[in-house]
């Protein structure tokens, strides 16, 4: 063996975790990402994975957040405002090498429709009465009434094939052979899932020019680690290229002259969820009670080392700009009338629950002694999704742009929402009729190692711009 190959395997070998996977890049994530199927998934992430790697949409939000097309390249609509028109792009194919048509798109929202499927956001499709498929590349959407805009929810919504799950009935859609191996149509093709571990996607070469093209990367690894200690080592040893932080982190992440802090906006609240099904939340008083007692700024000071914005409103920006949330815990122990209340507030994790604590001293002051119960994830939704056996709980909420997701508050609280209310309309019921108390709208803090470049993680997601992400 020459020296200068013996010189090459040792510099190799000494080389960082990171610089030996090439163009392969990995990503944290705190849970499995529980399915790649659009019609029952709520895990953020796996949303993400599904609308910018497996999958397409037919619109995205672009860097402004204005609606453009992706795959419905134009639309238009009808004289009353009524009928959505959309072209779709021509030679895009499922990864089997089947065509994606219109009969795709029609199939998966008129899924979409269905409450048999239980699509999360069915709510934000209210005013769509179907979907058709006119020819291969044209989609036709029939409103009840004119939206105004094309609905936030399309630029959410993964397109699926219809080839593969059509013909399986709703209540087995979550366990269909196809989520196992799920074939999709966007940039990066599934290669496999290792439960509880792992989900490695491969770039897709045939990914039509029109859309973006090929990948820059050559594989995306989702890797499932829920411990933040074992996360961030993970990242300091470059076994990780982006890994969620907490923010007592960055400071260290900072100094690590391959790794660099990025913090960005995320359409992400934390609240804590009332039961108004029972007592003691099924009271008004008690519920502003405790909301008037929380003092918001302390959390986002001294448990986000202000990486948040302390909530004054159900939705970030406007009223949180106007104005800081109203910390008044005298007001608060008035409304109680020096009546004893303790409550249960169920939360996820297994560690010290620092905010959770932060709350408990906090609603001490006026009186109220609440107990912490932490509970694996799965628990914890069944308990609070499925069941409502909780008095309260804390619990993140995703959002969007159209407000839609402040329905999903109101059910969760047992309390009624008029099925017919404007989306603009529910920040001020929220605020009113408190079925929960809005904490800090969260920025999401990661630590990415420098070697990846074109990576701008916003208000749209971690994976937005992943189609251009290099590694030089």
């Amino acid at each position: 063996m020459s020296r200068r190959l013996v010189l090459f395997l040792l510099l190799g070998a000494c080389l960082p975790t990171a610089a030996r996977r090439g163009r392969t890049v990995v990503m944290a994530s705190g849970a499995d990402l529980q399915s790649m199927h659009s019609l029952v998934t709520t895990h953020p992430l796996a949303k993400q994975v599904q609308r910018y790697a497996l999958l397409t949409t037919l619109v995205r939000y672009d860097s402004a957040l204005a609606i453009a097309p992706y795959l419905a390249r134009t639309w238009e609509w009808s004289s009353d405002g009524r009928v959505l028109t959309m072209r779709l792009h021509g030679g895009v194919q499922w990864h089997d090498g089947v065509a994606t048509t219109a009969r795709d798109a029609a199939w998966t929202l008129n899924a979409a429709l269905d409450s048999a499927f239980g699509y999360p956001r069915r709510g934000d499709l209210a005013g769509l009465e179907g979907a058709d498929p006119s020819d291969d590349t044209t989609l036709i959407l029939r409103f009840l009434a004119a939206p105004g805009r094309v609905p936030d929810v399309l630029t959410d919504l993964a397109i699926l094939p219809a080839h593969h799950l059509a013909a399986i009935a709703p209540s087995e859609q979550r366990g269909a052979p196809w989520t196992r191996r799920p074939v999709g149509n966007g940039p990066f093709r599934f290669v496999r899932h290792e439960p509880n571990r792992r989900w490695v996607f491969e770039a897709n070469p045939g990914f039509p020019p029109s859309l973006g093209g090929r990948p820059l990367i050559d594989r995306l690894v989702i890797a499932v680690v829920d411990d933040p200690t074992t996360k961030l080592a993970a990242l300091a040893s470059g076994e990780l290229d982006f890994a969620g932080i907490q923010p007592a982190h960055a400071d260290f992440v900072r100094r690590d002259p391959a790794l660099a802090v990025v913090d960005y906006p995320l359409l992400f609240s934390y609240v804590v969820l009332f039961n108004a099904r029972r007592a003691p939340f099924d009271d008004w008083r008690v519920r502003r009670a405790v909301d008037l007692a929380i003092d918001r700024q302390a959390i986002v000071s001294g448990y986000l080392f202000g990486f948040g914005t302390p909530a004054s409103a159900p939705v970030p920006g406007g009223g949180d700009a106007a104005r800081p949330p109203m910390y008044a815990p005298g007001r608060g122990k008035a409304l109680l009338d020096s009546k004893p209340l303790r409550f249960e507030l169920l939360t996820v994790g297994s560690g010290e629950a620092a905010m959770e604590q932060m709350i408990q001293q906090q609603l001490a002051r006026i009186g109220v002694t609440v107990s912490i119960r932490q509970l694996e994830l799965a628990a914890f939704l069944d308990r609070v999704q499925v069941a409502g056996d909780f008095d309260a709980a804390i619990m993140g909420l995703p959002g969007d742009l159209e407000l839609g997701h402040l329905k999903t508050v109101f059910r969760l609280a047992g309390m009624p929402v008029p099925a017919a209310a404007a989306n603009s309309d529910l920040a001020a019921r929220v605020a009113d009729s408190l079925p929960a108390s809005f904490l800090y709208h969260a920025r999401g803090v990661q630590g990415v190692q420098r070697r990846i470049r074109g990576a701008a993680l916003d208000i749209r997601g971690e994976l937005a711009t992943l189609q251009h992400w290099t590694v030089p």
